[in-house]
């Protein structure tokens, strides 16, 4: 199949963890013998943010791990839709203009043959409903929801079986245990602080924890205002500023173990959607502990592939655990590392992909006999 992906940005991951999955999946495709096209606007926000910071050389762990992707721009929505002609299948991810999102479902009302999905990784669905109504969606074929939870919310605008649950997954090819052990040491958290959604939380299950547990706090990521960086020195964490996602297995494999602190609107509104850290963090083989969150569609086995605590005092008396408890750390390795294996992959969710096609394509094909 020639398949076409509108992205936000596939070079950059500054604060975009969207490019996580998409460029494993692409990558996965690739593998398979399809061909994949990937569009992105000239002055993607992601880009432009990354380029300030870090220059040209940001791009460097993208450009060295993933050499079989590369991205295309464009500087109008119609030019970038043109692009969809003659594909097979057409995603649009749901943090692309509103203009292109219309664009591409106009090139598909002009005639066009192939299969259109929009791809929704967000919880604006429920934080910001008014904004995602005003997408035309009208020529689409289908919306992959990367959560069982905002696939229902689709189903109540009306998409009905339209609407299909695609779940991020691990990129294997490039997070996996490490080829020789290395010493470990502390805690690593890599996300972002962004707009105060999990300050609080931040603070009770990863900052107060790790300074309690005599554990070193490694502390990746962007968007940490001034009384955020202020608030890390007073618990003793060292801020690294942004990591590459490409890099982060090789940060994972230094450290003791990860913590999992979910954004608020994801525990309360959008249960059962954890963020792609989890199993990224699995895969590559690194102990995980995690704030509350509802696993209420069992992608995991709570208590086994990671543990989950309620609070700051257990999530301490976790720490303490895991600091002192080998076997106990390699009990989570080995199980969560299965789990992803047998289930989360970005194969896997290729598979699915590929599933989902031939269902979208069905109806279309017994109205044709």
């Amino acid at each position: 199949m020639r398949i076409v992906y509108f992205t936000h940005s596939l070079r950059s991951c500054w604060n975009h963890g969207n490019a996580h999955f998409v460029r494993g999946v692409l990558s996965e495709l690739i593998a398979r013998g399809h061909l994949v096209e990937a569009y992105e606007p000239e002055r993607a926000w992601s880009v432009e943010n990354l380029v300030k910071d870090h220059g040209e050389r940001g791009f460097d762990a993208y450009r060295e791990l993933y050499p079989e992707l590369r991205s295309r721009t464009y500087s109008r929505p119609e030019e970038g839709a043109a692009h969809a002609s003659g594909a097979d299948l057409v995603i649009v991810h749901e943090w692309n203009d509103p203009e292109l999102v219309a664009a591409v479902g106009r090139v598909r009302k002009r005639g066009g043959r192939f299969v259109l999905l929009f791809h929704d990784t967000h919880h604006r669905a429920v934080s910001a409903p008014q904004e995602m109504r005003a997408y035309d969606l009208d020529a689409y074929d289908g919306v992959l929801a990367f959560g069982a939870t905002l696939a229902s919310v689709y189903e109540r605008w009306g998409w009905g079986n339209r609407v299909f649950t695609w779940h991020e997954a691990a990129d294997v090819r490039r997070f996996h245990p490490p080829e020789h052990k290395r010493d470990r040491d502390g805690l690593v958290w890599i996300g972002n602080w962004g707009d105060g959604e999990r300050s609080e939380e931040l603070a009770e299950f990863l900052l107060q924890p790790a300074r309690d547990s005599a554990l070193p706090l490694d502390i990746y990521g962007v968007r940490y205002p001034a009384e955020a960086t202020a608030k890390l020195q007073q618990f003793g964490a060292r801020y690294h500023v942004w990591l590459a996602n490409a890099a982060a297995p090789d940060v994972f494999t230094g450290h003791l173990a990860t913590v999992h602190v979910p954004r608020r609107f994801y525990n309360e509104m959008l249960p059962g959607i954890p963020t792609i850290r989890v199993f990224e963090a699995l895969a590559c083989a690194i102990p995980l502990l995690s704030a509350p969150w509802d696993d209420c569609e069992h992608l995991f086995r709570v208590g086994e592939d990671f543990l989950m605590v309620r609070n700051g005092v257990e999530m301490t008396r976790a720490l303490s655990d895991l600091k002192g408890d080998p076997a106990l750390r390699e009990n989570l390795v080995r199980s969560g590392l299965q789990t992803i294996r047998e289930r989360h992959t970005c194969a896997h969710r290729v598979e699915e992909l590929l599933n989902i096609i031939e269902q979208v394509r069905a109806p279309a094909l017994e109205s044709a006999a």
